[in-house]
């Protein structure tokens, strides 16, 4: 008898800053999620897909939920929301740092889940001794019953490949989503906006990176080169200053950054040019929040 092909949509969702990013690039093997040290860097959700012969894993990565302060936080919500209710398969990502308390009404709608419901408890490098974590599981166990509990460190892939066995185990019977060759639903100007978000989260101080975003306008790919024009947009024309920095420094070094990254994502040559312009309050502006693809 042979077996049937199994596919699924397997949603990660948690808190900022957990860890949900560096778990789904582990599980997926490829670096697709931008990852940095900063709370809120996955503005959008990320699909990456995972393929064998015998099954095809749908991955998706989704901001930290948040309460809301401006619109673009809304549309943030609402993908880690839409995420509880196209699943399969539902992963909730904790560390040991965090308040299992936080966010109770978020853990509410979890806890009424009728799919499978994975409870990650990441960051275990940092627990001191075995009581500690074994106190924790238990106050996890209270707040979900019903999921199954894996502690982990993606960080130092301890754990990672029990889990992945754990999903594949779960995944319901299904012919593929996608062709079996896709990695990801994103188009590659995508990444190419995600790797130069991620240089300027780790190349500016304090809310300047959050007040950014980042369109790519042109992407042209001839003869084995990428040729990228990319805007950077902020809000006010003091943060245009401190992207470009004294005699355009800054923007220089992200620029080198950049490419050195979309290089090796790619394959191929780059040649970028990035551009700065200021938008004024594009957080609370629904065409904008359009326009750079926030809302549908």
């Amino acid at each position: 008898m042979t077996t049937q092909h199994k596919a699924g949509f397997v949603n990660i969702v948690g808190n900022p800053n957990v860890g949900k990013s560096t778990l789904m690039n582990d599980l997926v093997g490829e670096r697709v999620s931008i990852i940095t040290s900063k709370a809120q860097t996955t503005r959008h959700r990320i699909l990456g897909i995972v393929n064998t012969p015998e099954y095809q894993i749908v991955f998706s990565d989704t901001p930290g939920v948040l309460k809301p302060n401006y619109k673009l936080q809304e549309s943030m919500l609402n993908f880690s929301e839409g995420a509880l209710t196209d699943a399969d398969i539902l992963i909730y990502v904790t560390d040991v740092v965090e308040d299992p308390t936080k966010n109770a009404d978020f853990l509410a709608k979890v806890a009424k889940e009728k799919v499978p419901v994975m409870l990650i408890i990441n960051k275990i490098d940092l627990v001191k001794n075995q009581d500690d974590l074994n106190a924790l599981v238990d106050r996890w166990h209270e707040i979900l019953p019903n999921a199954e509990i894996f502690p982990c460190s993606a960080k130092e892939h301890f754990n990672v490949s029990n889990i992945m066995a754990r999903i594949v185990e779960l995944l319901p019977e299904s012919e593929p989503y996608f062709g079996k060759d896709a990695l990801t639903d994103k188009p590659a100007r995508f990444f190419v906006t995600e790797i130069i978000r991620e240089k300027i989260l780790t190349t500016y101080d304090k809310e300047v990176p959050y007040s950014t975003e980042v369109l790519v306008e042109k992407f042209d790919e001839k003869d084995g080169a990428i040729h990228i024009m990319a805007v950077i947009y902020v809000e006010r024309d003091s943060q245009k200053g401190i992207i470009i920095g004294k005699g355009g420094t800054k923007i220089k070094h992200v620029g080198i950054e950049a490419r050195k990254d979309i290089e090796t994502f790619f394959g191929k040559r780059v040649y970028l040019e990035l551009f700065v312009k200021v938008e004024p309050n594009w957080r609370n502006r629904e065409n904008k929040l359009r326009q750079f693809g926030y809302i549908e």
